[in-house]
């Protein structure tokens, strides 16, 4: 639904003219979040439609996949939230509501951390596949504040994955990854990432991904424990064989 708020509590004002606020008063609608842009199920059906055509076509249309993925996790987002909630590290970090970019990182200070080491592992991840966790999209079409974050934290420790599993971020690395987010999380938008994706690969690929790494990928997304329960900031030190270990990822083939 729509994010609707009675016209006796305060709104902020972020600039828009008295026309467009009175609209929304009409309407009962809000931003809830700055950026926050309040739709209606069938806008959301819409936007979730058309950027699944334009994420299947072309894979490195982040943006069209950040849609996608807010448009169609109305089911997962609050099952994550609530696995968040039941959770000591997880309940902490919905509190505290940690960031990943590059300006809340000590990038030198993980670069000199021990080869093995998540930060060490993390940096050469970035670097390898020059990559920024700077480039996430805030979330924009999630009514609601809370969802928001998780939606967004997910972003920000997607990276993460690619360095407890070892992928890249080729199309298969990427397939991989989406294969375990998806039995993890049961975002819509991982599903569609892990049973569409394969469609960019070669014959060789293919093969692998079908025979080794999406198995590995299932079943290590089944027998881990919730991914957003992991205050990674707070792990820099830890080596990724215990993490993974920790985790519940089985070594990767």
């Amino acid at each position: 639904g729509r994010a609707c708020l009675s016209h006796t509590e305060p709104r902020a004002r972020d600039g828009r003219s008295g026309e467009e606020e009175e609209e929304e008063e009409e309407e009962g609608c809000y931003q809830l979040y700055p950026g926050h842009i309040p739709t209606s199920p069938l806008q959301k059906a819409l936007l979730a439609a058309g950027s699944a055509f334009m994420a299947l076509y072309d894979p490195y249309r982040h943006d069209m996949v950040a849609v996608l993925g807010e448009t169609t996790g109305c089911l997962a987002l609050p099952n994550l939230r609530d696995k968040m909630k039941h959770h000591p590290e997880g309940y902490r970090i919905l509190q505290e509501r940690p960031r990943i970019r590059l300006s809340t990182l000590d990038t030198a200070k993980l670069r000199g951390l021990p080869d093995g080491s998540l930060g060490r592992e993390y940096i050469r991840f970035l670097e390898d596949n020059k990559v920024s966790p700077d480039t996430r999209m805030p979330p924009k079409f999630v009514d609601d504040e809370e969802l928001a974050y998780v939606i967004q934290r997910y972003r920000e420790v997607h990276d993460l994955m690619h360095t407890l599993l070892g992928m890249p971020t080729t199309i298969l690395g990427e397939v991989v990854v989406k294969w375990f987010e998806a039995v993890q999380t049961g975002l819509p938008m991982c599903v569609l990432g892990a049973a569409f994706g394969p469609i960019h690969l070669s014959a060789q690929n293919l093969q692998l991904l079908a025979t080794e790494l999406a198995p590995w990928a299932i079943r290590s997304g089944r027998n881990a424990s919730c991914i957003l329960n992991v205050y990674y900031e707070q792990r820099w030190q830890q080596s990724v064989e215990s993490l993974r270990e920790e985790i519940g990822i089985f070594p990767p083939p």
